[in-house]
């Protein structure tokens, strides 16, 4: 099986300060842009190479929302092969030996993926049709004649494997999930499945499944975070890393026929991911080094790294191969540019640069590098965070600031790149996002901290983060608020909720406010998750609702006595629309000035420019009112104001 290794990177970034190195005495004077101008950056993602390697498919949102594109290997311009102007389609893969395409797409934020076959003559095909399930891509056969894939459409708790024609498109099931596994890859010969089952958010088993007989095998021995990722190309072996006995995840061999286990390649940090090309010449590494990709591609024969372009100051943060390995894909991009595609020739040692994606009107000078720094927290425990401080910020000129919050639990702000976090830097504001207890990325120690602890000590790491930057000669201490989605939502509104003196303000980005209500309405196709959701955070239908109310902001709003916004997508089916809504009528009963921005075509993340524009723009709109400016002494009469945005 020709596996894709996914990256996900639900993440966000980090910041320093750049010097004027011929006049160290003077910053330099910085051209400030609109949010239009930073949202008019391209995103783009993927890129499988067409059958003779002519042509890369791949997705970007230069319309306004992400449509699947064709642009050619060597540079050129890129070719629409979706238009949609509502759904965005993204791209998975041309098939084997023809120009057909695979892409998928959800409903507006819905989550329900439905994989899709664009035709030669242009049409396009939902081959996984079945109302209300969700559709994977896992890839393609070794004999190129189907395609696999994971669906929840015999039960929705559980995905099966299956296998579909790509002739007439005709399906088999491979592998009937009755346990509540998760599949996690298979051998070329379909006779090895690589089986996980979550038992908490750090800690999974891992197991094998022979077809051929029935049996099922647990690799992992003790308690530890394991994951599948790969099989060697002859079916002989095993790849998976785990943490057993490490506080980083390294990579192990697992010999399937003598069950011998052998400690492949160990890292001073977490190895995220392994994998081979489609021949097994090339074993690609990634590793997790301080918030951000490194990446390694081993020659399986020697085992050492080869050679790879430079890029300076950039970095190589995605790599993929040609189906014949003699053309590799990269992005390379920082914290301080988004990345751009290029292309390397393995033979001739070319290289190809795709793609532009910065927007020719932002000076790359004015945009602001990420500095990775650590502070104490209450208890002594050190909090790793990125840091982006405004070129225009000094002793003089102090800015405002806010305390970024990653999503999760269990996320990690990372060094990518974010056209919201530039655009709030570039208008003045410090940001440091907070890596608090509990974020992955710090050793399995760090990320158990905040066990049945949410809102309590990770919260604290927040507060300190606030007094951290209190300390910096560039910033205004008086006026710092805190912002985050998600989980990041959360800690905003239990700041404003359980630490109402701290902050000065709060932004929740679709952020959880009863715990109680999230817990029980956990999606079904998150049931092989739920439990570990479940041990880290409460089980709501036990003696743990007690303190899950405890620690829901919903039932505390009387507290809130700083200005709230609050964003939300009305299809979010993991933070559901009524958590902002009933947290936006409760603190506005104190006489807070709220804001509420709701988005009826939006899920978990806003996917759309039309809406990132709109809910950029209020983020800015509200900090310099509550915050750049002196506040207006809240009288219990000022009045509330909702904004509401329909496509």
């Amino acid at each position: 099986m020709k596996t894709k290794l996914l990256t996900l990177c639900i993440a966000l970034l980090i910041f320093s300060c750049k010097e004027d190195k011929e006049k160290p005495d003077k910053k330099r004077e910085v051209q400030q842009y609109t949010i239009n101008q930073f949202m008019d950056n391209e995103a783009v993602g993927g890129g499988s190479f067409s059958p003779d390697n002519s042509k890369l498919l791949i997705s970007s949102n230069r319309s306004g929302i992400y449509n699947a594109y064709t642009i050619p290997t060597k540079g050129g311009e890129m070719t629409p092969i979706t238009q949609s102007d509502t759904t965005s389609y993204f791209a998975n893969a041309y098939f084997p030996n023809d120009e057909r395409m695979l892409i998928s797409a959800d409903g507006n934020g819905d989550e329900i993926d439905h994989l899709y076959v664009r035709e030669t003559d242009g049409s396009i095909k939902d081959i996984t049709p079945v109302e209300g399930a969700k559709a994977d891509f896992y890839g393609w056969s070794k004999d190129d004649k189907y395609l696999y894939y994971g669906s929840n459409k015999r039960d929705p708790k559980y995905f099966d494997v299956y296998k579909m024609s790509i002739e007439d498109y005709s399906s088999e099931m491979l592998y009937q999930n009755n346990d509540g596994m998760d599949f996690s890859g298979m051998s070329e010969d379909e006779n090895y499945f690589a089986l996980s089952k979550t038992v908490n958010t750090n800690d999974s088993d891992l197991f094998i499944y022979n077809a051929t007989t029935k049996e099922t095998t647990k690799i992992n021995d003790n308690m530890s975070g394991n994951s599948a990722q790969d099989f060697s190309k002859d079916n002989s072996k095993f790849y998976y890393t785990t943490d057993d006995g490490s506080e980083f995840s390294y990579l192990m061999s697992y010999d399937l026929e003598t069950k011998e286990k052998k400690k492949e390649i160990e890292k001073s940090w977490d190895i995220l991911g392994a994998s081979f090309t489609s021949n097994g010449s090339y074993m690609t590494v990634f590793v997790n080094e301080d918030g951000k990709n490194a990446i390694e591609v081993l020659d399986t024969e020697t085992m050492q790294p080869i050679d790879l372009p430079d890029f300076g100051d950039k970095s190589i943060t995605s790599v993929s191969f040609s189906d014949d390995e003699k053309w590799m894909r990269m992005y390379v991009g920082g914290s301080n540019t988004p990345s751009d595609l290029y292309t390397y020739n393995l033979e001739t040692n070319e290289q190809y640069k795709l793609t532009d994606v910065l927007n020719d009107e932002i000076n790359p000078e004015d945009l602001v590098t990420a500095q990775v720094i650590r502070y104490k927290s209450f208890d002594g425990v050190e909090i790793p965070a990125i840091y982006y401080l405004p070129q225009q910020a000094s002793e003089d000129n102090k800015v405002p600031a806010m305390v970024w919050v990653h999503g999760g639990p269990g996320g990690q702000t990372r060094q990518n790149f974010s056209s919201l976090i530039q655009y709030m830097v570039n208008q003045g504001y410090a940001v440091l996002a907070v890596n608090n207890r509990g974020s992955s990325g710090y050793g399995k120690t760090f990320y158990q901290m905040d066990d049945k602890n949410h809102g309590e000590k990770d919260l604290q790491d927040c507060v300190e983060g606030k007094n951290w930057l209190a300390t910096q000669p560039e910033i205004n201490g008086d006026k710092i608020g805190i912002i985050g989605g998600s989980y990041g939502g959360y800690m905003t509104m239990a700041a404003l909720t359980y630490t109402p003196e701290e902050f000065d303000v709060g932004v929740n980005i679709f952020g959880v406010t009863n715990w109680m209500r999230t817990l029980k309405s956990i999606p079904p196709y998150w049931e092989s998750f739920r439990e570990a959701l479940y041990k880290e955070l409460g089980d709501p239908y036990s003696a743990d609702s007690v303190r899950l109310k405890k620690i829901s902001p919903l039932f505390h709003t009387d507290k809130v006595t700083k200005p709230l916004i609050v964003l939300q997508g009305a299809k979010d089916p993991r933070v559901l629309q009524v958590e902002s809504d009933e947290i936006v009528a409760g603190v506005r009963k104190n006489g807070v000035p709220v804001e509420y921005v709701l988005f009826e075509d939006e899920g978990h993340g806003f996917i759309k420019k039309e809406n990132q524009i709109e809910a950029y723009s209020k983020i800015i709109e509200f900090l310099d009112i509550h915050l750049k400016k002196e506040n207006e002494p809240i009288d219990g009469e000022t009045p509330s104001k909702k904004i509401e945005t329909e496509e």
